[in-house]
């Protein structure tokens, strides 16, 4: 590691405690918590010295006549008590703008479990809760989106060194225009947490050397969590299991680069879409996870010491480490599949900043807020103070960078809601029954549940 480590670590604590406090659970809700750990860090590229085009706004010179600019999240976007130093830097811009321009910002914080209810409610009614408002794309796109509620905002953009362009241009659209902007560069980090003092006690090979060889794919995959499948003191029952989860759908498809559905289509025929299905199908027909029992979910499964490995999100590794202080815990990507080019993070429930459409002079909030996070950060890349405040190895730390770079957006969670039952869909996979009769069955139901919600 390359530069201030020390300052890193002096403020690493603060920003874990604020980012994962009352994340010690399972994965289910990492797009509920990926929002705490997105506003972080912003280590974006940067042009000094490239010789590369500045892609900054030109200063503006409006007044705002006093006006209280709303921002609106399940969480504090912009604490100005903050004692992280990339924070100070942003409330000392902000501060300067609010002189200049003639406004004061307040972030109003709303419960998660009605967030949405209450933001679409005050949107339909042309009113809305924020002038600028976090919002959850499979609540927004498309529908929220094409009733022409948000400003079209990929036009405000153009400065790399502050907004997250994959969350405008590819992961926030809607007929070719970008409704969701980010100026964090942080994306979700999910993966395999492994418990490295279990493997060393069964005497398996380090999953680091699978990553290492380029070997690290669902059948290595599948094949270690065998291994890990012993009982250990000869009375005929499993004492230590090698997965623990009973749920691989979604990593199984960003894993291969795919998704149940693609733009207003299933996409339950496409070739790597099968070969994710397949493989979790063999999950359960060759029973290589932890069999579930009621009342229990993966993450307290792993927290038991007994399980190897936990697919899982990066904002549960304060929780693990806490629940787990006897154990070393270590980091390698979900196992590529047979179609991918590379290791990948994913998430299904992607969230990001938008303007609603009642809200007037959006250019002139976009250049506020990207004034705001136009600094030099003291960090070297996104997530930086979190992972070397938690992992030791260069290893771990540099699996983690490489699938939060890969990070892919799922969309199926959108139609849920309209009737694509993806529950019962995952729980027949796992049963035995045949992958084909499974696409014949859901195909129609899935592109009908996409209709609804498109309107067509």
């Amino acid at each position: 590691m390359r530069i201030r480590k020390m300052m890193v670590l002096l403020f690493a604590l603060v920003l874990v405690l604020a980012a994962c406090s009352g994340n010690s659970n399972n994965g289910a809700n990492n797009g509920a918590n990926n929002g705490a750990n997105n506003g972080t860090n912003n280590a974006g590229p940067t042009n000094e010295g490239t010789g590369e085009e500045e892609t900054g706004t030109p200063e503006m010179d409006f007044d705002l006549g006093g006006k209280t600019i709303k921002v609106t999240s399940w969480f504090n976007m912009l604490d100005r008590e903050s004692e992280n130093p990339d924070d100070i830097a942003r409330i000392e811009n902000l501060e300067a703008l609010e002189a200049k321009h003639n406004f004061k910002l307040e972030v109003v914080v709303l419960d998660y479990m009605e967030y949405h209810d209450k933001i679409t409610a005050s949107l339909l009614a042309g009113e809305p809760l924020g002038d600028i408002v976090r919002m959850g794309k499979t609540v927004s796109v498309p529908t929220l989106v094409k009733q022409d509620l948000f400003w079209p905002i990929d036009e405000y953009t153009k400065n790399e060194k502050v907004f997250n362009q994959l969350t405008t241009n590819n992961n926030y659209t809607y007929n070719g225009r970008g409704y969701g902007f980010d100026a964090s560069q942080e994306n979700l980090i999910t993966g395999i947490f492994y418990n490295k003092t279990l493997l060393n006690q069964l005497g398996l090979k380090p999953l680091q050397d699978y990553v290492n060889e380029d070997n690290w794919n669902w059948d290595t995959f599948i094949q270690v969590a065998k291994e890990a499948n012993k009982d250990t003191n000869n009375d005929g029952k499993l004492d230590t299991w090698g997965l623990a989860n009973d749920w691989l759908l979604d990593p199984a498809l960003y894993s291969n680069e795919t998704g149940l559905t693609k733009d207003n289509k299933q996409n339950l025929d496409d070739p790597k879409t099968l070969e994710a299905l397949n493989f979790v199908s063999r999950i359960g027909v060759e029973q290589i996870n932890r069999p579930f029992v009621e009342g229990q979910n993966p993450g307290l499964y792993f927290r038991e010491g007994n399980t190897l490995m936990y697919s899982g999100a990066m904002w549960e590794i304060w929780g693990l480490k806490t629940d787990m202080a006897d154990y070393e815990i270590g980091f390698v990507p979900f196992p590529k599949g047979p179609s991918a080019t590379a290791y990948h993070s994913g998430e299904g429930l992607f969230q990001a900043l938008t303007i609603p459409k009642a809200v007037e002079n959006p250019e002139q909030l976009m250049y506020i807020w990207e004034k705001i996070h136009d600094i030099d950060s003291m960090f070297d890349y996104p997530s930086q103070s979190m992972l070397e405040s938690n992992f030791t190895s260069e290893d771990d730390i540099e699996n983690a960078k490489k699938v939060q770079e890969g990070m892919l957006v799922l969309d199926h969670s959108t139609f849920v809601p309209a009737g694509m039952d993806i529950y019962a869909f995952n729980g027949e996979l796992m049963t035995g029954v045949s992958v084909s009769t499974i696409v014949e069955k859901y195909k129609g139901p899935f592109q009908a549940a996409i209709d609804q919600v498109y309107g067509q």
